[in-house]
C-alpha cells in the first residue's frame, strides 16, 4: 500500500455518491498522514467514516447484506490508517450511538452513549479500562495537552483535559448535558441522568408530539419517594442552575424539542 495514492474516482448520486465520499475522505486521510510523517510535523486528522449503512467497493464481501459490507469497508480503512500511523499516535476511534434505550435523534442513551478506544502503544496501558465520562468536545483540549501544547485562555472552551484519564486512569468528576438545538433535553451527574424532555406516552402521540416536557432521574428502578432519588435530584438541580448561570450565549433560531421523526 502507498498512503500517499490519491483516488481516481467520479462521484455519482444517491447512495454511491455517499459511499464515494466516504472512500475520497478516508484516502485525503492518508494522503495527510503521509505528508505529515514525511515532513515529520504533529497533525491532527478528524476522520469521520460517514456511515456504515452500505458500501459500493465492498458490496456482497461479507455475505451478511449491506450493512455488514459497510462494516467490513470501515474495518479495512481503519486498519489502512494504524499502518500508515505505526503506532506513533494517539488514535481515539468513536461511534454515533450505542445498543441502549431508545436510538438516533434522542438523547436518551441509545441515541447518545456508545464506547471510545484510545490506542497509542507506550503511553496508554494496553487492557485499561475506564468509566470516564467523554464528549467529543473534549477531543480539543485532550489533544493540544498530550501534543504538549496549552489550551487557550482568552475564550471559553467547553470540552475538558482528559489526558489524566488516558496516562493513569485518573476520573475526572463532571456533568454532561444533552441538548436538542439550544434546549436542555437531560443532564448527567454520575451515575444518575435527569430528563427535562422524554419521549411521547403514547402511540396516538407518536406521530405529533415525540417529546413531551417532564422532570424525573433514572435512578435504575428506585421510587421517587427513596432518599437516594431525592438526593440525586438535588445534586443534579444544583448543577444545571450553575450551568445556566455560568453558560454564554449566542444568537441561535429557537429549538423545537418536540419535533423528531425518528421511527423508534
Amino acid at each position: 500500500m502507498v498512503c500517499s495514492d490519491r483516488p481516481n474516482v467520479p462521484v455519482y448520486n444517491n447512495s454511491q455518491m455517499q459511499t464515494m465520499i466516504k472512500f475520497l475522505s478516508f484516502q485525503k486521510g492518508l494522503d495527510l498522514i503521509f505528508h505529515q510523517n514525511m515532513a515529520q510535523r504533529p497533525f491532527l486528522l478528524y476522520w469521520e467514516a460517514d456511515a456504515t449503512h452500505a458500501s459500493k467497493r465492498f458490496l456482497g464481501k461479507s455475505q451478511r447484506g449491506r450493512i455488514d459490507d459497510a462494516v467490513m469497508e470501515l474495518d479495512y480503512s481503519v486498519g489502512q490508517i494504524l499502518a500508515c500511523l505505526r503506532g506513533r499516535s494517539d488514535v481515539r476511534p468513536q461511534a454515533n450511538n450505542g445498543p441502549f434505550l431508545c436510538g438516533k435523534e434522542t438523547t436518551f442513551e441509545g441515541g447518545m452513549r456508545e464506547p471510545a478506544i484510545a490506542w497509542w502503544p507506550g503511553h496508554i496501558p494496553a487492557g485499561m479500562v475506564s468509566q470516564q465520562l467523554g464528549t467529543v468536545m473534549d477531543l480539543f483540549s485532550t489533544s493540544l495537552s498530550v501534543a504538549g501544547l496549552s489550551v487557550p485562555d482568552d475564550r471559553l472552551i467547553d470540552g475538558l483535559d482528559l489526558s489524566p484519564v488516558l496516562h493513569n486512569n485518573t476520573l475526572i468528576n463532571r456533568p454532561i448535558f444533552y441538548y436538542r438545538g439550544n434546549e436542555m433535553m437531560a443532564v448527567r451527574v454520575g451515575p444518575y441522568k435527569a430528563h427535562y424532555w422524554t419521549w411521547s406516552n403514547s402511540w396516538e402521540e407518536f406521530n405529533q408530539v415525540m417529546f413531551c416536557t417532564t422532570t424525573y432521574v433514572c435512578v435504575f428502578l428506585y421510587s421517587v419517594v427513596t432518599k437516594e432519588y431525592q438526593d440525586a435530584l438535588s445534586r443534579i438541580t444544583a448543577v444545571v442552575e450553575k450551568h445556566k448561570k455560568d453558560q454564554y450565549y449566542t444568537e441561535s433560531p429557537k429549538s423545537q424539542p418536540w419535533k423528531c421523526d425518528w421511527p423508534y
